[in-house]
């Protein structure tokens, strides 16, 4: 089968295979994007936090009438008012164990700064950027957090403080990626670093294997696993526990929460989202992932289906004007599978031209999302998967009207003649 009668033909219909060329190079960039989106979203919520997330939960609660002042007295109330409740928790016949702390990884309430090998550096002129969780000695127990090196928090390292003191503490323990990043030679143990631009020097005496810094936007992507843990608990008017359940009694100890606190300080407000479980703020926190990933499969799904119909409607007309064309063949002795390659052979040189023309497109696609959405680099993979897709799709469609195209018969060049 040569090519030049095909080009030929393909010629006297200039304006169809423009369009269905350009219509297979759009869906090449878009699909190959969506597709390369999809993952990257579906891989942020199948990423693991570090923690362990069974049977953990989280309380957040108010008190009414609490001392809202910075000084001494007020602060010392509000931790008596805050230890009487871990008390309380602890005590319950359902809880394993119980940490006050600022936050958890993806929940939406962070507080973040960087870290500096040297004292009174620039905020922004820090070593690497950082999300800090506070605790008292029972946090890493309670969050199942795997500690690798140094040793965990005493009582005696856990002090309090007000929420507007910017004292440092002493001592920390980072993640494993925040130790690298800060000490590349893996002796992190025992070195010092400095705050948001201190000039307090602060000791770390440990490394946890993993912990995911609460925000999953994308303004976080690049210190995703740099978090910092500090022996502190926190005073103010308000305050957050995470508790750890005891196995498979997490809704148990959910509803007794409410209930012994309330009976400790009936003194404070507890709401309908003030206790939930950690797989509810995981659903939460990837709510627009899943959301985002969905709308994409839909959008490939609807434009494949699109392009699809295009190259069926388009061969079909074809077919049609070259009956004659087809039976002549046919009379001279092509076989059906002839007349079918023809068809497909066709396709595959429009679908050829939309391709390479879509390879150009969806890089530039790719760099405009790279540049105004801070999206990663597109690896060739998802372009060569979204070729594969398109010429795959080009030769599906393209099957059923080739296929009505080799049964014309011979007979019918005599009877246009």
């Amino acid at each position: 089968m040569t090519l030049h009668p095909m080009i030929a033909a393909l010629r006297k219909h200039k304006a169809g295979v423009v369009l269905i060329a350009m219509q297979i190079a759009l869906t090449l960039a878009i699909v190959c994007n969506a597709i390369f989106i999809i993952y990257a979203r579906v891989d942020n919520v199948r990423r693991q936090t570090g923690l362990d997330e069974d049977n953990l939960f989280l309380v957040t609660q108010q008190w009414v009438g609490a001392p809202s002042g910075d000084d001494p007295a007020s602060i010392q109330k509000l931790d008596a008012m805050q230890r009487e409740d871990l008390n309380t928790l602890r005590s319950l016949p359902d809880v394993e164990s119980v940490s006050p702390t600022n936050s958890l990884p993806l929940f939406p309430s962070s507080w973040n700064g960087a870290i500096s090998l040297k004292p009174g550096a620039e905020l922004r002129a820090g070593n690497a950027r950082s999300s800090y969780y506070f605790g008292d000695e029972a946090l890493l127990k309670t969050l199942g957090l795997h500690l690798i090196a140094g040793r965990d928090f005493t009582v005696a390292d856990v002090v309090n403080k007000g929420m507007r003191d910017p004292s440092e503490p002493h001592l920390v323990i980072v993640t494993k990626a925040l130790a690298d990043k800060l000490f590349p030679q893996g002796d992190a143990l025992g070195k010092v670093i400095y705050l948001d631009g201190g000039s307090m020097p602060t000791t770390i005496i440990g490394e946890v294997e993993r912990m995911q810094v609460p925000s999953t936007g994308s303004w976080a992507s690049t210190f995703v696993w740099n978090s910092t843990i500090e022996p502190i608990r926190l005073n103010g008017n308000f305050s957050r526990y995470a508790i750890r359940a005891k196995p498979g009694r997490l809704d148990a100890a959910m509803t007794a929460v409410r209930a012994a606190l309330y009976a400790s300080n009936p003194m404070r407000v507890l709401d309908d989202d003030s206790i939930k479980s950690f797989k509810d703020i995981r659903a939460e926190a990837y709510r627009a992932d899943i959301g985002m990933a969905v709308l994409m499969g839909v959008v490939c799904l609807i434009l494949l289906a699109v392009t699809a119909a295009g190259i069926v409607g388009l061969t079909s007309f074809w077919v049609g004007q070259r009956h004659r064309q087809i039976g002549v063949r046919r009379a001279l002795g092509a076989r059906k599978i002839d007349i079918l390659h023809y068809f497909q052979l066709e396709n595959l040189m429009i679908a050829g031209t939309g391709a390479v023309i879509g390879i150009v497109l969806a890089i530039g696609l790719n760099r405009v999302l790279m540049q105004n959405f801070a999206m990663d680099r597109m690896p060739v993979i998802y372009v060569l998967s979204g070729l594969a897709i398109v010429m795959v799709l080009g030769q599906l469609a393209v099957f059923v009207p080739a296929r009505r195209a080799s049964n014309v018969p011979p007979v019918v060049a005599t009877r246009a003649a």
